[in-house]
C-alpha cells in the first residue's frame, strides 16, 4: 500500500507544461523538480498547499480527483454524511446554503452537517490548552498544509503543534461516535491539504474522501443536479453559531474566546505563504515569547486552491460573515448550548510526528564547483535574479547539489550556452563551406587531371616528332635566311608546347606523397638557388625554427616553393623584395612567400587555385602553377592562405602565401569537418590590411 506521504496530490501534465519555473518560485516547500522538460511535482515533499495549481498560467497542474471515489461509496450499501467547510458560502455566491445542503441530499448523501460546529468545539480545545500552559508556545494545527510543512522543513517545532484535531476530523469523531452502525464520511471545503490529511496514519479512517468544492461542482454537473432548482434543505444537528467564522484569518480566536493581545505578542495570527514562513522561521529560533500561533497558509481558508469562485478576497470574507450572521440569529440558543454540553467531552486530541525532509547543505568546496558550472566562480557574478525559481544563485546550486534542480534553469548560463552553441553551429557552418568547396575544387582537379593525363599521352609523341624534325630542317638548312626565320617560330611554339605538356603531366601526377626525414631550412635554400631573382629583385631567406627537421615529400615542397616564388618575381615587374621564411608552429611548420609586388585583385581569388586561370599575358604562364601547389598542400593535409593588397593607399602592395603543414605523418589528420571528409587541404583568401 502506498504510504499517505507518497500520495500525489498533485501531478504535473506534461506536455502543458512551459517549464517557466513560476511554481519552483511560488513553492514553499521546494517541492518540485525540473526533470525531463518538465516540473514534476514530488508527492513525499508537497504539503498538499496548492500554490503551483493556482500560480500555473496553462493549467498544466492537476489535483487529485476524489470523484470516482465518492461516487462509488454514495452506490454503495453505507450511509454517506457530507460535511460540509464553513468557507462554502464564499464559494456558492449565487445560492443560499440550504439550497447546496438541498444538493449534496440530491447526490445521494444521507446526511449533510456543518464542519463549523467541529470547529466550535476544537476552539474551546485551543481555549483550554492556553489557559493549562499560557508560557508553552503552541501552533494551531487548523490548516493542514503548515503541519504538514513543520513536519518535514522544521521538526524541531513538532513538539509546539497543538494535539489537537482539525475541525474536519472533530466533525467526524462526532458523527461516527453518534452513528449506530457503519458510516462514511465525506469532506467538501476548499483544500488540497485536506485529501493528505484524511489518510494521515494518525487520523486514518476518521473522514473517508475529501472532495474540492471545484470536484463537487463536477459531481454536481455529472449527476444534472441543479442548484437552482434543488429541494431546500437544512443542515443536519449539531448546528454551529460562530464556528463559521474559522476560514477567516483570526477566527478561531473570536470563536475561541482568545483575544490576540498586540502588547504582549502572546497570541499572534499569520496568514499567507510569506507571513506564515517567517513565523515559522522565527519560531524556530526561540526567541518569540508568543503563546498560541495561528497560522493559516493561504490567506484564510475562503482563498483556498480548492475554491473555484471568482469573488475576491475581501468579497469573500464578507460573504462567509454575512453567513455566520444570519447563523447566530436563526440557530437556537439553548439547542446550541446543549450540544456543546453533549459533546464537551468528546476525545479530539491526536499526535504529530517528525518527518524530517530538510535538504542536505552542500560544503563550501562542493557549492563552489556548481557555482563553477554555472559560470559563477566569481560572486560578482551571482546575479540573485530569481528567473530560476529560486531567490538566489546559491540556493540554485544546493538545489542543483540535491538534485532538485538543473543548471539549465540559469537564465544567464543558458543564455550564454545558447550563445556558445550559436557559435559552434557558425564555425561547424563555416568548416562545412570550406569543406564543401574543398570537395567541389578536389572534384574539379581531379578531373582536370584525367583530362590532363589523357592531353599529355595523345599529345607528346606527336609533339615530340615535330620538334625533333624542326631541329633536323634548322641544321639542314644552314644559313638559308628565308626558312630559318619560320622554322626558329616552329621551335619556339614546339618547346611551349612541350613545357604545357610537362606542367599537365606534373598536374595529373599528383596522386602520392613520398615522406622522407628532411631538413627544411636547407631544401628552402637549395630551391632558391635554383630560382635565382631578377636584377631588380631583393630575395631575403628567414628561418626561426627551433627544429628543422620535418616529414614530407622533398620534391613536391620543391615543387610548391618554386611555383610560388616564379609567381611573386613575375608580380614585381618593376622590383622588389622577395621574402621566403620558414616558422614553428606547435606540431605544424609554415612556409611563408611574401612579395611586394602589384597584388592580386578581390575578383581573381575565387579562381586562384583552378587549372589555366592566369592573369599572365599568352606565352607567359600556364595556369597550372597554383593548382599544383594547392593539390600538393593538399596531399600534405596541409593549409594554404593569402593575402594580399593592390591598392597603396591602404598600405603596402604585395602578395603573402602561408603553406601550413604537419610536421610529423602521424599527426597529419587534423580533427575538422574537412579532414573527415578527406579535404583537409583548405584554400583561404582574403585581402591583407
Amino acid at each position: 500500500m502506498t504510504p499517505h506521504s507518497q500520495i500525489p496530490l498533485v501531478s504535473t501534465i506534461g506536455e502543458r507544461c512551459r517549464v517557466c519555473y513560476q511554481c519552483v518560485r511560488e513553492c514553499p516547500a521546494k517541492a518540485i523538480r525540473i526533470a525531463d522538460h518538465k516540473a514534476q511535482v514530488l508527492p513525499e515533499r508537497c504539503i498538499g498547499c496548492g500554490v503551483c495549481v493556482k500560480v500555473c498560467t496553462q493549467d498544466a497542474k492537476t489535483v487529485l480527483s476524489a470523484v470516482e471515489a465518492v461516487e462509488e461509496l454514495l452506490a454503495g450499501p453505507t450511509p454517506v454524511a457530507a460535511i460540509l467547510a464553513p468557507s462554502f458560502p464564499a464559494e456558492f455566491i449565487r445560492y443560499d446554503y440550504m439550497a447546496v445542503v438541498g444538493g449534496l441530499r440530491e447526490l445521494g448523501f444521507a446526511s449533510v452537517h456543518e464542519v463549523a460546529f467541529g470547529a466550535e468545539l476544537v476552539a474551546m480545545q485551543y481555549r483550554r490548552l492556553v489557559a493549562a500552559d499560557s508560557g508553552k508556545l503552541w501552533i494551531a494545527t487548523t490548516c493542514p498544509a503548515v503541519v504538514g510543512y513543520v513536519r518535514r522543513y522544521a521538526p524541531d517545532l513538532v513538539g509546539a503543534l497543538a494535539p489537537i484535531v482539525s475541525p474536519m476530523i472533530a466533525m467526524a469523531r462526532l458523527l461516527r461516535a453518534q452513528h449506530d452502525g457503519p458510516l462514511n464520511v465525506v469532506f467538501v471545503g476548499p483544500c488540497i491539504a485536506k485529501k493528505r490529511e484524511a489518510v494521515s496514519a494518525d487520523v486514518a479512517g476518521e473522514v473517508d474522501e475529501a472532495l474540492t468544492f471545484a470536484e463537487f461542482r463536477r459531481l454536481l454537473a455529472a449527476h444534472e443536479v441543479d442548484l437552482d432548482t434543488a429541494v431546500p434543505s437544512e443542515f443536519d444537528p449539531p448546528h454551529a453559531r460562530g464556528g463559521g467564522l474559522f476560514p477567516i484569518s483570526g477566527g478561531m480566536l473570536q470563536v475561541a474566546g482568545i483575544q490576540e493581545d498586540l502588547v504582549t505578542g502572546h497570541v499572534m495570527v499569520g496568514e499567507g505563504p510569506a507571513e506564515f514562513a517567517q513565523a515559522i522561521k522565527e519560531a524556530e529560533t526561540g526567541i518569540m515569547e508568543t503563546h498560541l500561533l495561528e497560522l493559516l497558509f493561504c490567506k484564510g481558508c475562503t482563498m483556498g486552491p480548492g475554491m473555484s469562485s471568482d469573488l475576491p478576497h475581501f468579497g469573500r470574507r464578507a460573504r462567509v460573515s454575512q453567513f455566520v450572521r444570519r447563523r447566530i440569529a436563526s440557530v437556537d440558543a439553548g439547542q446550541w448550548t446543549e450540544h456543546h454540553r453533549r459533546w464537551s467531552d468528546l476525545d479530539l486530541a491526536r499526535a504529530y510526528s517528525p518527518q524530517d525532509l530538510r535538504l542536505p547543505v552542500p560544503s563550501p568546496e562542493e557549492l563552489g564547483r556548481i557555482l563553477g558550472r554555472l559560470g559563477k566562480s566569481d560572486p560578482r557574478m551571482e546575479l540573485n535574479c530569481g528567473a530560476c525559481g529560486y531567490s538566489s544563485c546559491r540556493d540554485l546550486a544546493s538545489a542543483i547539489y540535491v538534485g532538485l534542480a538543473e543548471p539549465a534553469m540559469c537564465l544567464p548560463f543558458s543564455i550564454e550556452q545558447l550563445r556558445s552553441t550559436v557559435r559552434e553551429l557558425a564555425h561547424s557552418n563555416e568548416e562545412l563551406a570550406d569543406a564543401q568547396e574543398a570537395l567541389v575544387r578536389s572534384e574539379k582537379l581531379a578531373s582536370m587531371g584525367q583530362l590532363a593525363a589523357g592531353i599529355a599521352h595523345e599529345v607528346n609523341n606527336p609533339l615530340g616528332v615535330v620538334i625533333m624534325y624542326a631541329h633536323f630542317l634548322m641544321e639542314q638548312l644552314g644559313d638559308r635566311a628565308e626558312f630559318k626565320d619560320d622554322l626558329s617560330m616552329v621551335v619556339e611554339q614546339a618547346d611551349r608546347c612541350k613545357k604545357i605538356v610537362a606542367g599537365l603531366l606534373d598536374f595529373a601526377r599528383q596522386n602520392k606523397v613520398e615522406h622522407e626525414h628532411i631538413h627544411i631550412v636547407d631544401l628552402v635554400q637549395k630551391a632558391m638557388r635554383s630560382v635565382p631573382p631578377p636584377v631588380n629583385v631583393t630575395l631575403e631567406v628567414e628561418s626561426d625554427m627551433a627544429d628543422p627537421m620535418v616529414e614530407a615529400d622533398p620534391d613536391q615542397l620543391t615543387q610548391v616553393l618554386i611555383n610560388l616564388v616564379t609567381n611573386a618575381y613575375a608580380a614585381m615587374p618593376d622590383g622588389g623584395t622577395l621574402r621566403v621564411a620558414t616558422h614553428d608552429d606547435g606540431d605544424r611548420f609554415a612556409l611563408v612567400v611574401s612579395d611586394s609586388g602589384v597584388g592580386i585583385p578581390p575578383e581573381h581569388f575565387p579562381k586562384l587555385f583552378e587549372p589555366f586561370f592566369t592573369t599572365k599575358k599568352g606565352g607567359k604562364g600556364t595556369g597550372l602553377g597554383l593548382a599544383v601547389t594547392y593539390g600538393i598542400v593538399k596531399m600534405h593535409r596541409g593549409d594554404i592562405t593569402v593575402t594580399s593588397n593592390t591598392d597603396p593607399a591602404k598600405g603596402p602592395t604585395g602578395t603573402t602565401f602561408t603553406v601550413s603543414l604537419p610536421r610529423r605523418r602521424d599527426t597529419a589528420a587534423s580533427d575538422t569537418l574537412g579532414s573527415r571528409l578527406g579535404l583537409s587541404g583548405r584554400a583561404e583568401t582574403g585581402m591583407a590590411t
